[in-house]
């Protein structure tokens, strides 16, 4: 499409002699802009693909994937039911779990908690607390005062492996002078870093038959909590699970439903950033149709002494096409290799501008995580390319255009 002759004299142009170097500065800005633009487009999504991801994994690490409720009572049989959960293709695990409201006690700290009581097993098959153990082991965790918090609490609270902690439970015993709340106190031993400052500041995990009597539930359980092999084809296995059940009394809860409005607000917000931010690129691609205006009233004189020796009007559009898709496509590249470097070495540059300044720019209490993510999805990266490219295409096409149709007869008799 561009020949010789076309590419030398873009060449040409883009490189600006004394005297015309106003023109040159304004496509440098119309090319740093463009490059910006991509780069912030890149890093702005896949940070949050990497926050919707984390997110995802970390909630579902930790609440599993769906669970079985009674329908506001208590489950009795449940290990039955768990055996039959557990023959559904597609099902990995089925832990059955006690949970309950408290209050947290330890010394002048009090707050309150959420309480899972489950077996050992189950809790290091949840590996979102087993695997992350910052103190202790869960080798203790079994007998009726054992008890394992988060990093979180033992931290506000002045807690360490041996510490005692105590339980408050409303739901006490009836007494002639009113309800009598329930308190136990139990050991720590162990200490994990579930990576969601709310799981380490207030859910704690007892062992399933000293929570069976902290809540006089004996031989029952609150819920049955299925980790599957897809997450994001959830739905088939809640329709295998819910028709393996078979009691009527029972309720199948998915992700998709617990967690709706949490990542479909992630989604909506995902997408309205793209659009938003894909305007800085437009502005930019605005840029390049003033630089290529000015270069065309700068060149008017060459335009015709071209149009004189033979050029025709496709060769004056495709020089003038050129010098733009250079600024667009060089500024594309640019801003691609800038945001994925970028998105590559987010953390680090994070906790290089947090010493810099000495202020704590991700706080995990405001941002529900504790690190900040990025995950690159090379298919978006593709779009904000492609998107790139047309916008400074088309914003070219115009002063091409106008650069074809210069009269070079009026265009020397003004020269």
């Amino acid at each position: 499409m561009f020949g010789p002759f076309e590419r030398a004299v873009a060449g040409r142009y883009l490189r600006a002699r004394r005297g015309e170097r106003f023109v040159s500065v304004i496509a440098i800005f119309s090319l740093v802009g463009i490059a910006l633009g991509v780069a912030t487009l890149i890093i702005v999504m896949a940070v949050m693909n990497g926050f919707q991801a984390d997110l995802m994994g970390r909630i579902l690490g930790l609440n599993g994937d769906l669970s079985i409720y009674g329908a506001g009572r208590t489950i009795s049989q449940y290990e039955d039911v768990a055996e039959r959960v557990r023959k559904v293709p597609g099902v990995i695990s089925a832990t059955p779990l006690i949970e309950g409201q408290v209050l947290l006690s330890a010394g002048s700290y009090s707050s309150g908690g959420v309480v899972h009581g489950m077996t050992r097993q189950g809790l290091l098959d949840l590996k979102g607390v087993s695997s992350s153990l910052v103190a202790g082991t869960l080798d203790d965790f079994g007998s009726d005062d054992s008890i394992a918090i988060g990093v979180t609490l033992a931290d506000r609270a002045g807690l360490s492996i041996g510490s005692r902690i105590t339980l408050v439970s409303p739901n006490g015993a009836a007494t002639a002078f009113g309800t009598v709340p329930r308190v136990r106190a139990y050991r720590v031993v162990a200490i994990f870093d579930a990576g969601v400052n709310d799981y380490n500041s207030s859910y704690v995990f007892l062992p399933m038959h000293a929570a069976q009597i902290y809540f006089q539930m004996p031989d029952k359980v609150t819920q049955i909590q299925v980790m599957a092999k897809d997450e994001q084809n959830i739905r088939p296995v809640t329709m295998r699970i819910v028709n393996a059940i078979g009691e009527p009394g029972l309720r199948v809860l998915d992700w998709t439903n617990a967690n709706n409005a949490l990542f479909g607000a992630v989604q909506v917000e995902q997408n309205v950033m793209f659009l938003i931010l894909t305007l800085i690129i437009l502005v930019a691609a605005f840029n390049v149709i003033s630089s290529l205006i000015m270069m065309v009233k700068d060149k008017t004189g060459d335009i015709a002494v071209l149009r004189t020796i033979g050029a025709s009007r496709g060769a004056i559009m495709r020089i003038f096409l050129m010098c733009g898709a250079s600024v667009g496509v060089t500024g594309t590249v640019a801003g691609t290799l800038l945001g994925v470097v970028f998105c590559k070495n987010i953390e680090r540059i994070r906790q290089a501008l947090q010493k810099l300044t000495g202020t704590n720019l991700f706080n995990p209490e405001v941002y529900y995580l504790e690190h900040l993510p990025a995950k690159l999805v090379w298919g978006q990266v593709g779009e904000v390319i492609l998107i790139a490219l047309s916008l400074s295409l088309l914003a070219t096409l115009y002063p091409s255009w106008r650069a074809a149709k210069t009269d070079p007869v009026e265009a020397l008799r003004h020269e």
